[in-house]
């Protein structure tokens, strides 16, 4: 027996919301808010969470994908940093295999002395993080690259460093979370925007938030003895509104990805390229694409939730391509889906975006609004134990222990054994079965009793979708598409066919009208072409 996000009644959800007082409410949708909420009611909290958007439309379904350390941090001298980050690769690997998987991560290496300085920086990396001497790293030879990545350019990278890291599925991270946290009884609603934060007459004591919901356009207030600023690169304007804000600036670094096909781009490993400015960028294939990112870049745009991409910044990420790989001299046109996130990083003066620390930051502001900014994806469990040390500081609320690394739904058995052994529950069609484990995990036989039939010829499901209305809460075709089937960016050749068929599901669920239904597919379809409008392409007309 699963538990929703929410209530199917949006209505009964929001009576929820309106009617009780909370411990704890948390703005903010996205990892770092999910994380928050997880822990608090975990720790014997009422929570509430909301977010103006859909659940990780933001930074948290924009990321690489990795849950790693980050290496390339050492440089940096953040000691502290990428040692708390190793050694939570495994606290989430253990909360969720399907969504940290152990995969290798090649550092191509053209030079003996070259082949020294990374195998330094591994063995540091790897000590800071506790690696089990299993999974250490390992040099590749000519032998082994055959073996494990024929197409790398051994003419020029004769040797390659492998050492472990994790992939995960970002946004389907922050679900599983966010269903954790509904388990431990948080109310929880997307779509659902703070408008201001609301104060005490006396002592100013922020007790709560003005909300409306964009759907219905009901407007309410929450109240709870403390509030939670976990909005992503918008924190420093709710932040502003605490009569004595704590002087932070934030950063924005915007990061973009591209997607190519895998019979495009037929890699076998997560791998390092070195740019011809020296920055270094991740390939990493997933499903039947490989995405190539990212960049990272100061953002003085006006619309973080999709910033736009340049053609530029795809050709920037596909220059390296054709030096480390034979027969990879792609152009954007050969790009097939695309992304870019907004990063909110702590201001550090004179650093530019790639110079900035990664590393997370809490403050309480006078009047008792706790905000949390900056941090990796790996490190949200962490974030959240900060978070909550904070609130308990700033109020008369005590919690109970810290819960540790506990399962989220859909945890249980590794990919490998889902991936065998799904097929044998069901007649699925070819790739299905990787696809729902990694997506789902355990929750895979659930979502099939759902419906096993191919929802438009491909590996896309009709039960996901069913699923997902009946566990997720997507409101949207686009949050169906982008966050909940992840078909946006992973599955490009049944993308386009997917949305009638999926917006006539979710019109049966919510009662969509037929002009709804077009208008969810025109829309879609307009921002999926956005997001590929650096290849020249006219954007679809909007119903």
């Amino acid at each position: 027996m699963t538990t929703p996000l929410a209530s199917k009644d949006r209505s009964a959800q929001l009576k929820r919301l309106s009617s009780e007082r909370f411990d704890l409410l948390v703005i903010g949708g996205g990892i770092t808010g999910a994380g928050v909420a997880r822990e608090a009611a975990l720790r014997g909290l009422s929570v509430a969470l909301i977010d103006g958007e859909d659940f990780a439309a933001g930074t948290s379904s924009r990321s690489t994908k990795l849950i790693h350390g980050g290496l390339r941090y050492l440089a940096m001298g953040d000691f502290a940093l990428v040692r708390e980050a190793a050694r939570e690769r495994k606290a989430v690997y253990a909360m969720a295999p399907h969504l940290a998987e152990p995969r290798w991560m090649m550092l191509p290496v053209a030079s003996r002395p070259a082949l020294w300085k990374y195998r330094t920086g591994v063995a540091l990396y790897e000590r800071l993080g506790a690696v089990a001497p299993q999974d250490r790293h390992q040099i590749w030879g000519e032998a082994e690259l055959e073996a494990e990545e024929p197409r790398l350019n051994r003419k020029a990278f004769p040797m390659a460093c492998a050492y472990r890291e994790y992939l995960t599925d970002d946004a389907r991270l922050v679900l599983a979370v966010l269903r954790a946290a509904a388990e431990g009884g948080a109310a929880l609603a997307n779509y659902l925007k703070a408008e201001k934060l609301l104060w005490t007459a006396q002592g100013g004591r922020v007790n709560g938030a003005e909300v409306a919901c964009a759907l219905t356009g009901e407007r309410f207030a929450i109240r709870a003895r403390a509030v939670v600023n976990a909005a992503g690169p918008w924190v420093e304007q709710l932040a502003a509104e605490d009569p004595a804000p704590a002087k932070k600036a934030l950063h924005l670094s915007k990061g973009v990805h591209i997607v190519l096909p895998r019979k495009a781009l037929p890699v076998q490993h997560l791998s390092f390229l070195e740019t011809q400015d020296k920055r270094l960028i991740f390939t990493v294939p997933y499903l039947d694409t490989v995405f190539v990112g990212t960049t990272d870049t100061s953002y003085d745009g006006t619309d973080p939730l999709w910033p736009e991409i340049l053609r530029e910044e795809a050709t920037y990420l596909l220059e390296p391509l054709k030096r480390y790989y034979t027969d990879a001299a792609l152009t954007p046109e050969a790009v097939v889906g695309a992304w870019a996130g907004v990063r909110p990083l702590i201001a550090e003066a004179g650093k530019s975006a790639k110079a900035t620390s990664r590393k997370d930051e809490v403050w309480v502001g006078r009047g008792g609004l706790v905000t949390v900014a900056g941090g990796k994806l790996t490190g949200f469990r962490k974030m959240a134990e900060s978070v909550l040390e904070a609130v308990e500081g700033a109020t008369d609320l005590t919690l109970a222990p810290a819960p540790g690394p506990t399962a989220l739904p859909g945890a249980g058995a590794p990919i490998p054994t889902l991936v065998a052994r799904l097929p044998k529950e069901s007649n699925l069609p070819p790739g299905a079965a990787e696809r729902l484990a990694r997506l789902y995990g355990e929750d895979s036989s659930a979502v099939l009793a759902h419906g096993a039939a191919p929802l438009a010829g491909g590996a896309v499901l009709e039960g996901e979708v069913r699923w997902a209305l009946a566990e997720e809460t997507p409101q949207r075709l686009e949050d169906l598409i982008y966050r909940r089937l992840r078909a946006a960016w992973f599955a490009p050749e049944e993308r386009d066919r997917l949305l009638v068929p999926a917006a006539a599901l979710m019109g049966q669920a919510l009662g969509w009208s037929s002009e709804r239904q077009a208008q969810e597919v025109a829309q879609t379809k307009a921002r999926i072409a956005q997001e590929l409008a650096f290849k020249g392409l006219a954007l679809a007309p909007a119903a």
